[in-house]
């Protein structure tokens, strides 16, 4: 992690920008969530700016509309889009394990990988809230462990799916035969949850399949991440949290077998970019200015799963329960919990923190000032890379691309002429994985 090169940045694109006030600017793209040109835009900037990859969350169910704009469109039809316009950004998307099925799972994710050229990468998550259980026939959202295992169980059947075709299958010998069957076997997954026979219809992919991400904060999440994750996003609102994390999940990696150093730890980091520090500080208080109060006390109340409405804004934030005694996200949580020990803000003071990002690093300043924070976290082990939560869009991913990255290049911390090869494995200095028995 301290030599020069290897510095990982992901673009995780959001709506109009994390800010929960972004989408209220005057002249933002709120009107144009559903063009393909603006994901397009996007991507495009990413590519041309040097990044990994870009990557899309996802939900799955509306939340409060007023509040502004979330899961607009489906990620994986959205990547399909974004791969036509681009040729070397990786493309990474969240598909929830609660929900999903691996044959159709594994389809959808090797189809993307060979139309992208093998850019593609899976955010493994599992979903959380009764509103998204319902949409899906469920009464109830089913306990953490359950929804952990079932997780597992699919990610297990996924990886056997993708590895059920060996990379010489393929033959396209016009003479004889189009693939050798002794190189395409079936999987007979049948595990607590789900089950598949196989093999899946897609050959191998470019990539030999598609990169592994999780984004687990929870016990079960951070075991899951050390089992099967090649990459992690993290939460983590400064260099000893996102540290004391990135040793934690090493450690489990450890203990499964696994190259810790095989792990990539990415926090989340939203930078607020200007050519002087004042002028960044004037433009997230102009964000901040357009953020209505009644949204951010939703905001915290979602985090921190109480009643928060007659806390005094102005005075110090009440006595929250520990980590250990809550039920709800423990990522946002222990973030929450870490920015009130370390500062000790009022109740207003923390809803300005949340607004952008919600917890994760933030950094206002200049291109020199945000390289310095990356720069440190990388060098000292608290990240391999980051994953870039820009306030704005499409400005603060331009202004990140065109004024931070040349910064880091002369720091020697990512590459000249941009990300090495064309595929997300190569991008992120990952091997291909071999198929067991393939010969």
């Amino acid at each position: 992690m301290s030599d020069g090169g290897t510095l990982r940045l992901n673009a995780f694109l959001h709506a109009c920008g994390h800010h929960a006030a972004a989408w209220r600017r005057p002249g933002s793209p709120a009107e144009r969530l559903g063009d393909a040109a603006y994901w397009e835009g996007l991507a495009r900037t990413a590519e041309d700016g040097g990044l990994d990859a870009v990557f899309l969350a996802d939900g799955q169910a509306v939340g409060p509309v007023q509040h502004g704009p979330t899961w607009v469109l489906e990620p994986l039809m959205t990547l399909a889009v974004m791969a036509r316009a681009t040729s070397t950004v990786g493309l990474v998307a969240t598909v929830s394990t609660t929900f999903s099925e691996p044959f159709p799972t594994a389809r959808a994710l090797a189809s993307l990988d060979h139309l992208s050229g093998g850019r593609v990468g899976w955010n493994v998550v599992t979903s959380m809230t009764d509103a998204e259980a319902r949409n899906h026939g469920l009464a109830s959202m089913p306990p953490s462990a359950e929804r952990y295992a079932r997780a597992e169980d699919v990610v297990r059947a996924v990886l056997a799916l993708w590895d059920s075709w060996e990379t010489e299958a393929v033959e396209v010998d016009r003479t004889g035969r189009w693939a050798d069957p002794s190189r395409i076997r079936a999987v007979h997954h049948e595990g607590l949850f789900v089950r598949t026979d196989g093999p899946l219809t897609v050959p191998r992919g470019p990539q030999g399949r598609p990169v592994l991400f999780q984004a687990g904060a929870s016990e079960e999440g951070r075991d899951l991440a050390a089992r099967f994750a090649d990459a992690i996003y993290a939460v983590a609102h400064d260099a000893d949290t996102a540290r004391t994390y990135a040793d934690d999940v090493r450690r489990r990696a450890t203990a499964a077998g696994r190259d810790p150093a095989s792990l990539a730890v990415m926090p989340g980091l939203v930078a607020f970019v200007g050519s002087t520090e004042e002028e960044a500080r004037r433009h997230r208080a102009e964000l901040d200015a357009l953020l209505p109060l009644e949204h951010s006390l939703a905001q915290l109340e979602g985090f921190v799963r109480q009643d928060v409405a007659a806390w005094d804004l102005d005075a110090p934030v009440p006595d929250l329960p520990p980590a250990e005694a809550f039920s709800g996200p423990q990522g946002r949580y222990r973030t929450v919990l870490r920015i009130v020990e370390q500062e000790r803000p009022t109740v207003r003071e923390l809803l300005g923190r949340l607004a952008a990002g919600g917890g994760h690093a933030t950094v206002v300043g200049t291109p020199e000032q945000v390289a310095d924070l990356v720069e440190h976290w990388y060098r000292t082990g608290a990240a391999d890379g980051f994953n870039l939560m820009p306030p704005s869009l499409p400005d603060d991913l331009e202004a990140f691309c065109d004024h931070v990255v040349p910064e880091l290049r002369r720091r020697g911390l990512v590459p000249s002429g941009g990300p090495s090869g064309t595929t997300l494995r190569e991008h992120l200095g990952l091997p291909v994985p071999g198929v067991a028995g393939g010969r």
